[in-house]
């Protein structure tokens, strides 16, 4: 059996530096450590913290009933209120979003405020998109789809500015930009999804294109994950989506001659390494 993993499976830049954000803040601080959502969509990595005493805010609501101390803003952003809230309350803020996202809430909020409507072409109720429409001064909204994108409507004559959820599938993308091209606007087009997913989804193509099996290997909430998944899946039928070693039946694989393996940007590469070992162990 050939396997092959993938060069960019495992931790971007932007997971990477919020988890170790968390892990450096255990070490120093002497006060409660809070993240507000889950640091990355990874459950192994998020057990891990909490055993570790840090714990998951999911609601603003849930303030009050805290004892103010260190809030660490996940990976995927907020909007500004949620970050005033937060202060508000008494609790000490560090920002551990990604760069590549931060960037996008620096351009809605640049262009909404020159009167622009602003497109996001992501998933709406990723905590991604949710926090990039807090940082909108203006109309705003959310395509998901090609259904989306053909409904889409503007009355007045307003300029529109499209971004992207840093973890879209590239290939969708270019396709409701031009269905929504096509509509007459005054269309500004900003391709934000970051390098290191466009690398990801075109090597996991390619890999899955020469693979008699491929796995994916992420959490059950990774956006970026299921589409690694969903690209891999158009060229290799037999493709498995898992978190762990243990949801691989690894008995499917032993009469597989070549086997890909790649993985979001939130598994830890402690994972990717085990389903490696064992897989060519078969």
């Amino acid at each position: 059996m050939n396997v092959t993993l993938a060069k960019t499976a495992g931790f971007c830049f932007g997971v990477k530096r919020a988890v170790d954000t968390v892990y450096n803040q255990i070490q120093k601080a002497d006060v409660p450590i809070y993240t507000y959502g889950s640091i990355i969509h990874n459950e192994e990595v998020v057990a891990d913290l909490q055993q570790k005493g840090v714990r998951v805010v999911e609601d603003l609501s849930q303030l009050c009933a805290l004892k103010p101390g260190i809030m660490i803003i996940r990976s995927h952003g907020v909007s500004k209120e949620t970050i005033s809230a937060i202060e508000q309350a008494g609790f000490t803020t560090v920002d551990a979003t990604c760069p590549f996202v931060k960037k996008i809430h620096k351009i809605v909020e640049e262009q909404s405020k020159e009167g622009k409507h602003i497109v996001i072409i992501g998933n709406n109720s990723h905590p991604e998109v949710e926090g990039t429409k807090g940082w909108v001064d203006g109309p705003v909204t959310v395509i998901e789809d090609v259904e989306n994108s053909q409904k889409f409507h503007i009355l007045d004559k307003k300029s529109v500015c499209i971004v992207a959820q840093t973890t879209f599938n590239y290939n969708k993308f270019q396709e409701l930009v031009e269905i929504i091209s096509k509509k007459g606007y005054d269309i500004s087009v900003l391709n934000t999804i970051c390098n290191a997913t466009e690398e990801r989804q075109a090597e996991a193509a390619e890999l899955a294109e020469k693979s008699d099996a491929m796995i994916v290997i992420g959490g059950k909430h990774s956006s970026n994950t299921q589409k690694l998944f969903e690209i891999s899946k158009k060229e290799c039928e037999n493709t498995y989506y898992i978190q762990t070693l243990s949801d691989l039946d690894l008995q499917k694989l032993k009469s597989v001659r070549n086997v890909g393996i790649t993985a979001g940007a939130s598994t830890p590469n402690t994972i990717i390494q085990e389903v490696f070992d064992n897989v060519r162990r078969i």
